[in-house]
């Protein structure tokens, strides 16, 4: 992907993304975000928490939903394993 990278970003620095085990996808930030409905969201935090785990009440923001859960929507966790 290097080599066919958006004309328009110049020498910009690539934007670092975080995947987490059982949270949120990490984006270093500022961030603009376009919902499926063509809604923009702009987000000047440093890093932005983007939910994976789909219960968030805010997305595609996260609201740490996934920590009341017990993991992300389809996870096949113990309940009575230690955390």
């Amino acid at each position: 992907m290097s080599g066919s990278g958006d004309p328009g970003r110049g020498a910009r620095a690539p934007v670092r993304v975080t995947v987490l085990a059982e949270g949120p996808i990490l984006v270093e930030g500022p961030v603009e975000v376009t919902g499926p409905d063509g809604t923009v969201r702009l987000c000047e935090r440093p890093v932005v928490a983007l939910c994976a785990c789909r219960r968030s009440r805010h997305r595609p923001f996260c609201d740490t939903s996934h920590r009341r859960h017990g993991g992300p929507v389809g996870s096949h966790r113990d309940p009575s394993a230690p955390r």
